[in-house]
Formats: C-alpha cells, structure tokens, sequence
C-alpha cells in the first residue's frame, strides 16, 4: 500500500500540473468563466492531494487498517472531487447532461476531510 500510495500520489502531481496547463492556456478558449473557476478548482485539490499522499506515503508504515484507510479516502475522495469537477465543467462544450454528477463532488469532499481527519487522529494516537 505504501508503494501504491506514493505512485498515486505522484500520478495525481503529474495530472494537476498536466491539467493546470490545460486550463490556463487552451481551455480558457472554450469553458466560460465559471465553468473555467471550477475546473481551476478540481486541479488545485487534486494537487493538495497530490501532496498529502505523497507526504503520508512517507510517513505511514501501513501496518494498521486505519492507515490504509487513510490513504484510500483520499485516492477516492479525489477521484469523486476533482474529477465528477473536471466532467461538470466540460458538459456544455461536449453538449451532454452531467448533473447526475452533481452530488458526486461532496461526497468526494467529504472522503477527502475524513482522509484528513483520520490523519489527525492518528498522529493523536501514535504521538509521532
């Protein structure tokens, strides 16, 4: 797991930064501005993501389930955040309805603050 965690967190990295130039240079010509925020929006979690794993990677042993909890509500958190953002943003351009999309983002914010409050606990607990 800790393998996997470093590689995700790097691919997240890799992604933000792919997307990030994407969205500051050839989309801004096709998502209107709103649209273009929240894009902006997915990319900037999805790199403290980025971040976050790569940081527990190193630093947990994964040896306990909530170890490995912490890291997969984060992956999933992600991927329920940022990319159900990145497909809502582009509904218009591709003219398709995505809204059932919608209550998706949350509930991938939520993972995400979960991640991080089991973090919390966790160095609570082990007093690292």
């Amino acid at each position: 797991m800790k393998t996997f965690t470093l590689v995700v967190g790097a691919f997240y990295g890799l992604l933000s930064v792919v997307l990030g130039a994407f969205g500051a240079h050839a989309f801004k010509k096709i998502l209107s501005v709103e649209r273009l925020t929240s894009f902006e929006t997915g990319v900037r979690y999805q790199m403290y993501a980025a971040f976050f794993l790569l940081i527990v990677g190193y630093i947990l042993k994964f040896e306990t389930k909530s170890e490995n909890w912490i890291s997969w509500l984060m992956i999933v958190g992600t991927v329920f955040f940022s990319f159900s953002i990145y497909f809502l943003s582009f509904q218009d351009v591709w003219g398709v309805n995505l809204k059932f999309l919608g209550p998706i983002t949350p509930l991938g914010g939520l993972l995400m603050i979960l991640s991080w409050a089991m973090l919390i606990f966790y160095f609570l607990k082990t007093k690292m």
